[in-house]
């Protein structure tokens, strides 16, 4: 296994100038706070303190963590936006989930995660499994508002509130575990087409909200090529759902045409689209260009349907090193694609917030 370790970290280096297309711009501007919206890709734990299947903190979950936790994060390490705050030298290594009773609005000042494993732009998807919609998670943060008030005064929590970076991660689930899944009547109410345009009016209500609250530097990451998730895959004897990707495709191009347009109506705003599908589609289609080995399955089991309760630490099959795989279960990368992918968005987004 060290010897694993050894040649992988050897063929990273070797790769390192693919993986990235230049070195991280300095962050200039001072950044208060990391705080944090979405799903799965970016929950840090809030799940623990709902009643829903969908959680993940318990073995082997957290493996790699620090202390080797199961926080509740959907990897065997840290999320993107963990590296976020890295990142933007905000003093931490990690963003703490709002519910965890482990943290309270000292260590929130600096940042902190409202996502939910489960959710999406649509309240329809967030009832498939119970877990918290995304208004509940603008009014969580209106909570902190007034919390951060309480701990900093008035007039420095305005600061802090207008001076952060906000990461939002969402939308993912409103097509693989809700339109396509068939689990509620979207599929019969809209064409594809229509339910693209619905969730980016949900989006768009939902970027205006957070503008009124206060917020002025938003990064909203576009979908990946969720065809490309080995639990679709697992459908397709190894193929990726093409009509998966292509609904990616044109959520994301109808994004970028909302968040241009809504950007020029608010005055101060600054709203950028995290583009990742094309460099997760290229990690995916050629993981050995970047050191991984496998991406068709993940690590956890099979890596063909584990996600959540069915991804068990007693289970032989799981990997003895996550770090060549790109996916941890069938669905959620592994810590070391998540620190690829943050440091590519971090180049293109959210190291240029003035």
């Amino acid at each position: 296994m060290a010897a694993a370790s050894r040649v992988r970290s050897s063929v990273a280096l070797l790769l390192l100038p693919l993986l990235l297309l230049a070195p991280a711009p300095a962050v200039r501007a001072r950044v208060t706070a990391l705080i944090v919206f979405g799903d799965s890709t970016v929950d840090a734990g809030n799940n623990n303190a709902v009643q829903t299947v969908v959680r993940s903190n318990f073995p082997p979950y957290g493996r790699d963590f620090p202390g080797g936790r199961a926080t509740g994060r959907f990897s065997n390490g840290r999320v993107a936006t963990d590296f976020y705050s890295e990142a933007l030298g905000l003093g931490r290594a990690f963003v703490p989930a709002y519910l965890d009773p482990g943290y309270g609005i000292r260590d929130f000042a600096t940042g902190v995660c409202f996502a939910s494993a489960g959710s999406g732009l649509d309240v329809a998807t967030s009832r498939v499994f119970g877990v918290i919609p995304l208004r509940k998670q603008v009014d969580m943060f209106r909570e902190y508002k007034a919390r951060l008030a309480d701990h900093l005064g008035a007039a420095e929590a305005r600061t802090v509130v207008s001076d952060a970076v906000y990461a939002v991660s969402i939308g993912t689930n409103d097509f693989i575990e809700n339109y396509f899944a068939l689990t509620t009547t979207r599929f019969l109410e809209f064409t594809v087409d229509e339910y693209t345009d619905y969730l980016v009016g949900l989006a768009r209500s939902f970027l205006a909200e957070l503008y009124g609250l206060g917020a002025r530097k938003i990064g909203l990451t576009g979908l990946g090529a969720m065809g490309c998730l080995p639990l679709e895959r697992a459908h397709l004897l190894g193929r990726c759902a093409e009509e998966y990707n292509a609904a990616a495709r044109g959520f994301n191009a109808a994004l970028e045409e909302m968040v241009s347009e809504l950007g020029a109506e608010l005055p101060g705003a600054e709203i950028r689209v995290a583009a990742v599908y094309d460099f997760f589609e290229g990690i995916v289609r050629n993981p050995s260009r970047y050191g991984f080995a496998r991406a068709d399955v993940g690590c956890c089991g099979s890596g063909t349907y584990e996600m959540g309760y069915t991804c068990r630490a007693w289970d032989a099959r799981t990997c003895a090193d996550a770090g060549w795989y790109v996916f941890w279960d069938a669905v959620h990368p592994t810590e070391r694609a998540n620190r690829i992918i943050a440091e590519y968005l971090m180049n293109t987004t959210f190291a240029h917030f003035s």
